[in-house]
């Protein structure tokens, strides 16, 4: 059994694809116990990414430490064993559309009904209120409606969306920061909770100073690359190797970025003298360091810079990454045995926890593995189950 701190939670999880299943993986990975109802095709994710062994490792990466069981929710006999599983849960988190649930015959009535105490987590693209929620929503759309795509790469080019599903990722995080949260005001209140994460949301809370700059001005920031909005010079430049990620974020970092380079001279002019007037000379700065980093490898300037105390990284590859000795070191790569399926390597936890650290308990689960041992802890008999799943129900 887990000891990590959100031991003895059960979490009745409906999610699929990323926000949801993230979201859930979190919690998991904290300690509660996540049943994964799937519908008999599984969450589609299962055959998406890279296969291994005929199984998806990204799937693998974004399940492990749940259990699953296989259910049709479209039949009465279905919903009958779901409602059986609420009423043993904590927790109900669900990434449907608005009124799916209700639509279902869960409504928050029906719920609270089942648990009084559940706490209900529903992620979805726009939340459960206003004149967008029932449109449909992935996270490419929620980094258009966010602003987010507006602020991404160059002025002279079309806005672009981050490389990662950003928004589904936000959405998962504040899902399981505000169900740990609803647990936190459980024990105090004995009441449950109502939770709505909404993806275009969790984004546009990411917007930091593109929205500070707006709300204050009336005024947009265009989209600037590798540029930093507000601070110059502040990007990337190319060594003779690759590129070099430096990230001067005041004046004192950056004086010692020009003695590290040996620039003093070459930028020590009224126009490069405060970050305003660097901002406004930004090409010229930039093609400045750049030609002075082209003189050398990444390797040395990385030494270099880090010497004098200015922020800078290799831009790595994920080959790189994952071969990176800090990464190792922080063991955000781990490895688990599936069975029938062989190793499978996946990103570590990013939560460090001193007295209750975060555990790999068990792998992704086969499609339905756990149905039978949950239904025969609910007090379900071999009968019933054999009749459950004649009928295709589970």
């Amino acid at each position: 059994m887990s000891q990590g701190p959100l031991a003895g939670i059960r979490i009745v999880d409906l999610t699929r694809v990323l926000a949801g299943p993230f979201s859930t993986m979190l919690l998991a990975d904290l300690g509660a116990e996540v049943i994964k109802v799937e519908t008999p095709a599984g969450d589609q994710i299962r055959g998406q990414g890279g296969m291994r062994n005929g199984f998806s490792w990204y799937f693998a990466g974004f399940n492990r430490n749940k259990r699953s069981v296989k259910l049709n929710l479209r039949t009465a006999e279905g919903m009958a064993v779901l409602e059986d599983l609420i009423r043993t849960a904590d927790v109900l988190v669900e990434n449907f559309r608005p009124t799916v649930l209700d639509a279902m015959g869960l409504t928050s009535e029906v719920l609270k009904g089942l648990k009084p105490d559940l706490v209900v987590c529903s992620i979805s693209g726009y939340g459960q209120t206003g004149p967008y929620k029932d449109r449909p929503s992935f996270d490419f759309i929620a980094q258009a409606m966010s602003g987010f795509m507006s602020s991404t790469g160059y002025p002279d080019r079309e806005p672009l969306r981050a490389g990662l599903p950003i928004s589904d990722l936000v959405a998962g995080l504040y899902g399981a920061l505000a169900v740990s949260a609803a647990l936190r005001r459980r024990e105090v209140t004995g009441q449950g909770e109502r939770i709505d994460v909404a993806l275009v949301d969790s984004i546009l809370s990411f917007a930091s100073y593109f929205a500070a700059n707006y709300l204050a001005t009336g005024e947009a920031m265009e989209r600037t690359g590798n540029d930093h909005p507000v601070v110059a010079p502040y990007g990337v430049f190319r060594a003779k190797d690759g590129d070099v990620a430096i990230a001067p974020s005041n004046d004192q970092i950056y004086g010692r970025l020009m003695d590290a380079l040996g620039l003093r001279d070459a930028l020590s002019g009224p126009e490069f003298a405060t970050n305003a007037a660097r901002m406004k000379n930004r090409p010229r700065v930039n093609a400045i360091i750049d030609a002075k980093i082209g003189e050398d490898t990444r390797d040395h300037w990385i030494d270099v810079l880090n010497a004098a105390g200015v922020p800078c990284g290799r831009v790595l590859t994920y080959p790189e990454v994952f071969e990176d000795p800090q990464i190792l070191a922080r063991e955000m790569v781990c490895e688990v045995d599936h069975p029938g399926r062989g190793p499978i390597r996946m990103v570590g936890f990013p939560m460090k926890l001193s007295e209750a650290p975060c555990d790999m308990r068990r792998p992704a689960p086969e499609l339905g593995a756990d149905t039978t041992p949950v239904l025969e802890a609910l007090g379900y008999d071999a009968e019933r189950i054999a009749a459950l799943r004649s009928g295709g129900v589970i």
